[in-house]
Order: C-alpha cells, then structure tokens, then sequence
C-alpha cells in the first residue's frame, strides 16, 4: 500500500483519458476511440472542443503561459491536447510530476518555494506542450502579472482540477518523511488554497486525502469509503449504481462536467465498482467522456494505492520512460509496486 502508486495511478489514468478528454458526444466519443484499449495519440478534430470561444491575452511576461500555443486559441475543431503523445500527460499532471521532484530535490515541502517553481516553469517556453491551460493557470498568472504575491494569486475555482496535484504531493510528503496524516493534509491544504480556494476544492482534497492516507494503512476501497462518513457520499447510491451502465450513472444521473461537488462524487462510482481492477476502472472512466481526465486523478490514485498498477499502463507512460524527467524511477523502486 503505497502513496508512490497512487502517484503512478493518477499519471496513468490521465493519459488513458487524454484523447477522450472533454467529449460530451459519447456517439463521437465511440467512433474516435471505441475499440481504444491502451495509450493513444490524440485525433483531429475535436468534435466538441470549445476553445474557439477561448482567448486568453497575457497582460505582460509574467502572464505569458500558452507561449506558442496560444495561436490555437480561437480556431475551431483544436484538440484541447493536440500535441501529446500517446501515453503523455496532460498539463495539470505534468505539474504534478514537476512537485513531485521539486519536493523530493527540497527534501520537503514548502509551499512558497514550490509556487516559485511554478512560474517558473509555466512561464518557460516549451517546458510542456499542452495546448491547453485550465482556468485557474490564466487567472494565477494574470494576478501574478497585476503584482499580487505569489501566495495571493489564486482564484475561488471550484473545479476538479483542484485535485490534480495532490497524489504527487502526497507522494513527495511520504518519500522524504512526512508520513502522519495530519501533516499530510495540511500540506494538501495549502496547496489546494494557494490555486482554488474555495469551500467545495477544499472538502474534496480533505476527502481525497483521507481516503489515500486510510488506504496507505492497508484499509480496503469499499471499507474506507464506507467508514469514513464522506459528506454528500451515499453508500446507498453506490451500491444502487453499481448494477448500472457507467453512462446512466455518469452522464445521466451525475453529470460528466469538471465541478465539484459531483465531478469527486462520480469518481468514487468509478471507485467503488471497480474496486480490485485499475484496468476496468479507468477505461469506464475515460468512455463516459467529460472531465475524465481529472476525475481519472481520483480514480486512479484510490485504486493504485490499494493494488498498484499494472504493467500495461507502466510501460508507454512517458513520465516514467523519459530520463531525467522522472529520476525517482531508479531511485525508489517502490513506486513500480505492479500489480498482477
């Protein structure tokens, strides 16, 4: 039971879900990647991509984030992550890893420290390749180019996305020392507020991480979910949603869209059905479309922590294959904890 898989878990089922990200046409979603079963390269165009109605001007170099990706911006039909790999990680999941190795260089975490590293590394041209950048990126770096601190550049956005870091901060907390829950969470806290300081954010990172410390105890999926009375969680539904089609669940009953509450609550119907099978789990998750990309984070880290990963999704994952880009690969040989 590790807190190193749930970090491995959550950067796989991201990349699963990279290409189908944002379809809300699940018709669309079948005849693009309905016999998808592994890795894939994202295809043009996106049928339900809105990022013609997007635009984002920085308001000086300090807000400068899409680089040369910005003139994509506006145009119909772009992919939201048209210049990822097969087997790559979307931006939110890249900065993931990057906290990951900046805690493990800092031999702890620290929040004003990490913020530094974010800019600068948001703010390199072609440190990632993602055409697209969240909400919350844009409105940090437009404060942060206003003047504001770095500590004070964060918006009360309430999106899963809020989520996406923090299997790989939990990670770093436990490969340099910091293993007691309290301190864990209130490592995940701050940084969950320094991005997305709002109420709805702040409970499901409470509860996210909840759920991973509890696991890492060596608790099972179904009894953590069960005995930690999460708020808004019904057991009941579960149980109920578990003889369901996944797109009756989500997509009908829960919506498939990026806002939490429900976007967590969907990824716990993930969780609980597919209790003992990542594999199962995460491509259920990816065909309902809408935001599976993060609701993946949850998903695969919960399920990792508990059974580890299997080998088909360690090998072609770029995070662990590209050298140096993920160093703790040879280092710490627990995170490749494979599943059988």
């Amino acid at each position: 039971m590790s807190l190193q898989n749930a970090f491995i878990g959550s950067l796989a089922a991201d990349a699963f879900s990279m290409p189908m990200h944002w379809y809300y046409d699940v018709n669309a979603l079948d005849a693009d990647y309905g016999s998808v079963t592994g890795y894939h390269a994202p295809l043009s165009p996106h049928p339900d991509s809105i990022l013609w109605r997007s635009i984002y001007s920085a308001t000086g170099p300090k807000a400068d984030i899409l680089h040369d990706q910005k003139e994509f911006w506006g145009k119909r039909g772009i992919h939201y992550h048209q210049s990822l790999k097969a087997g790559e990680n979307t931006l939110n999941l890249q900065l993931s890893a990057e906290l990951y190795r900046h805690i493990l260089a800092q031999g702890a975490f620290k929040l004003e420290a990490w913020l530094r590293r974010y800019a600068e590394v948001m703010l390199t041209p072609g440190w990632h390749n993602d055409t697209y950048a969240e909400e919350y990126h844009r409105a940090f770096f437009q404060n942060y180019a206003g003047g504001k601190p770095l500590v004070s550049c964060g918006t009360k956005d309430y999106h899963i996305g809020a989520l996406s870091m923090i299997p790989g901060l939990l990670a770093g907390l436990e490969a340099t020392g910091t293993t007691v829950p309290a301190a864990q969470l209130e490592s995940v806290l701050s940084l969950v507020r320094s991005t997305h300081n709002h109420p709805d954010s702040l409970r499901a990172a409470t509860d996210l991480t909840r759920i991973l410390s509890t696991l890492a105890g060596g608790a099972s999926i179904r009894d953590t979910i069960s005995q930690l009375s999460l708020p808004g969680v019904s057991i009941k539904k579960l149980l109920k949603w578990e003889s369901f089609e996944d797109r009756k669940v989500v997509g009908n009953t829960l919506s498939t869209a990026c806002y939490l509450p429900e976007s967590f609550l969907a990824s716990l119907h993930f969780a609980w059905k597919y209790h003992d099978d990542f594999s199962a789990a995460i491509l259920a998750n990816a065909r309902v479309g809408g935001d599976n990309c993060h609701r993946g984070v949850v998903l695969g880290s919960i399920i990792a922590c508990s059974h580890g990963v299997p080998d088909r999704w360690l090998d072609g994952l770029l995070a662990l294959s590209k050298t140096p880009s993920l160093q703790f690969c040879d280092s710490r040989p627990q995170i490749l904890n494979r599943a059988s």
